[in-house]
């Protein structure tokens, strides 16, 4: 049975909307895309080129998918970790709109997201890796079928735009890792625990 693992970027305030540019996603008129950008420095490189030498297929959502299929396809350096990966592996796209992909190796999950990420899992042998895809990421945190969360944590606060816990089912996690780079992105990687314990300090 194979693992899924989500690398998700997100602000202190836990925004995951187009950290990689203006263009990416501005619905809901989110003016603060590629607040990433200026962060991306040789630790978080290091970081990302390690996270890439671990996966056996990828999962995206929709929109992930478009974003990284107008992109690496073009870069053919074989010497480069994640494009290397990212257009020699298989991946699968959940998407109930999408009903052809055109990137080498893709394959459309068009039934329920759950249901087929579960049969997904089962029947791949490693490590299934999601980047991005936060709307996907949701559902599949509220049905306990990612394993792994590498959180990385931007010191910015956005105030508006999509986030990745609103309505988050209550989840504990066990941290088995965790680093700052050099431009102040906290770097935290959690297992999943199962439901949170409660007390008091009274």
């Amino acid at each position: 049975m194979g693992k899924l693992s989500l690398t998700q970027f997100v602000t202190i305030d836990g925004v995951y909307q187009a950290p990689g540019g203006p263009e990416e996603d501005p619905s809901g008129g989110f003016e603060h895309g590629g607040w990433s950008v200026p962060y991306g420095d040789e630790d978080f490189g290091a970081f990302m080129n390690e996270v890439f030498t671990r996966p056996a297929a990828f999962l995206l959502g929709r929109r992930t998918y478009e974003i990284f299929a107008s992109y690496w396809p073009k870069q053919t350096d074989a010497a480069d970790p994640v494009a290397s990966k990212l257009n020699a592996l298989p991946k699968y796209v959940a998407s109930t709109t999408l009903t052809t992909a055109d990137w080498a190796g893709t394959t459309v999950l068009g039934g329920d997201a759950v249901q087929e990420v579960a049969a997904l899992k089962d029947r791949v042998d490693g490590e299934v890796q999601m980047h991005g895809s936060g709307g996907l990421a949701k559902s599949l945190l509220a049905a306990d079928l990612i394993d792994t969360i590498h959180l990385l944590v931007f010191p910015v606060v956005l105030g508006t735009g999509l986030n990745l816990f609103d309505g988050a089912r209550p989840t504990a996690f066990r941290n088995v890792g965790s680093r700052t780079t050099g431009s102040g992105v906290a770097i935290s990687t959690y297992d999943l625990a199962g439901r949170p314990e409660y007390g008091s300090y009274v």
